[in-house]
């Protein structure tokens, strides 16, 4: 599990793919040099397993789900990542629940300076469009943000100077391509919700009422 809040910014060595999957290798900072075999860590919002770690250089596989789904299959040599360790037990949280598993992948279509701020309004698959609403929360290249303006095919979120500045949407341009997680929550609300939809709510039987739990199968109480 993780926050959405990037922890520095890490630097692209090599992508080597294979038959269906590819290998990454990343050099990270100050914080890297910690990471063990095994453990997990967030690459531009992906969720993925370290299988090498010397120093602060790691490598992790991209399978062939990952590469279909994410922008990672499309990283360059030198190119700047955003990098998050899992949260720990009592670590503070401040940002909002980030799992790692990309939903879909956005496009950036507009820019507008705010002061020192900035703007930025980016397109999406429209699937994600049911769980996308104003105020809400999404990560975008593993950056928690908050959702301003929503469409059906687009949304806005505001990029403070610590965001332009600590993760890699300060480098990005029109026209680039972003993972993008919808809130955890809206997810599996959304879910239970369609499970929970009556297909005919204009007859209403005992057996009915007993299917959705609220009446035993038989007897009158």
């Amino acid at each position: 599990m993780f926050t959405g809040i990037v922890e520095e910014r890490g630097t692209v060595l090599t992508l080597s793919r294979g038959e269906g999957d590819a290998r990454l290798t990343i050099q990270g900072g100050a914080q890297i040099p910690d990471l063990a075999v095994g453990q997990s860590i967030a690459v531009d919002g992906v969720c993925l397993t370290v299988i090498q770690a010397t120093g602060v250089t790691f490598t992790t596989n991209l399978s062939a789900e990952t590469l279909a789904r994410t922008t990672l299959g499309d990283l360059k040599p030198h190119e700047r990542v955003n990098l998050e360790r899992p949260l720990k037990a009592g670590d503070r949280f401040g940002g909002h629940f980030v799992a790692g598993h990309v939903d879909g992948v956005g496009r950036i279509i507009r820019f507008e300076s705010a002061g020192e701020s900035k703007w930025m309004w980016v397109s999406f698959p429209t699937p994600l469009a049911i769980y996308i609403a104003p105020k809400g929360s999404i990560a975008v290249d593993g950056v928690s943000l908050t959702l301003l303006e929503v469409s059906n095919e687009a949304f806005s979120v505001c990029l403070i100077p610590h965001t332009l500045t600590m993760t890699t949407l300060g480098w990005k341009g029109l026209g680039n391509l972003v993972n993008l997680e919808v809130d955890l929550l809206s997810r599996y609300l959304q879910r239970l919700l369609a499970e929970q939809t009556m297909p005919d709510r204009s007859i209403v039987t005992r057996q009915l009422l007993h299917e959705q739990g609220f009446a035993w199968a038989g007897g009158d109480n």
